[in-house]
C-alpha cells in the first residue's frame, strides 16, 4: 500500500514540476511538410474589400479581418507593388487533419524555434496548423525542428 502512495506522490510531483516549467513531459512529435515557394503577409485597411489578387490560389492563402486590419497571407508573387507587406516567409505544414482535442501542437513547434532564435507566424485551419519562418532562418528552423524530434519532408 505504501509503495502505491509513493508512486502516486511522485506522479503528482512530476506533473506539478512539468506544469511549473510550462511544458509537457512528452511534447508531440509531428510530421511536417515544407511547402514550395515563398509567402508574404500583407496589411490592408480594416474596411478594404478582399482584393482579387489575394484569392488567386497557390499552396496557401489566408484572409483575416479584424476591427484593426485586413491581413492577407499568400504566395509572394501575386501581391502588387505598393501594398504594405512583409516578404520572404517559408511554410511548414503539420500533417493533418488534427483533432481539436489535441494539445501542445503549436507549442511543440514554437518552443524549439524560439530557443533557436527563429520567430514564427502561425496560422491554424480547420484541419491543421501552419508555421511560417523567414527564409533566411529556414536552415536554422529545420535543424531546431529536427532536433526536437519532428520529421520534415519537402513538398
Amino acid at each position: 500500500m505504501r509503495l502505491k502512495s509513493v508512486a502516486a506522490l511522485i506522479g503528482i510531483l512530476l506533473m506539478t514540476v512539468t506544469g511549473l516549467l510550462g511544458g509537457e513531459p512528452n511534447p508531440p512529435k509531428m510530421d511536417l511538410a515544407l511547402l514550395k515557394g515563398r509567402f508574404t503577409v500583407c496589411r490592408l485597411a480594416p474596411k478594404a474589400k478582399v482584393p482579387a489578387w489575394a484569392l488567386e490560389g497557390g499552396a496557401f492563402v489566408s484572409v483575416t479581418r479584424t476591427r484593426d486590419e485586413l491581413s492577407v497571407l499568400c504566395p509572394e508573387g501575386q501581391v502588387p507593388e505598393g501594398v504594405k507587406q512583409e516578404k520572404g516567409w517559408r511554410a511548414f505544414k503539420v500533417a493533418g487533419p488534427l483533432d481539436f482535442s489535441l494539445t501542445g501542437i503549436l507549442l511543440s513547434l514554437a518552443d524549439p524555434l524560439a530557443r533557436a532564435g527563429v520567430s514564427i507566424y502561425a496560422v491554424s485551419t480547420y484541419d491543421t496548423d501552419y508555421v511560417f519562418v523567414k527564409e533566411q532562418k529556414l536552415d536554422q528552423a529545420r535543424q531546431a525542428l529536427l532536433g526536437a524530434g519532428h520529421r520534415i519532408k519537402e513538398e
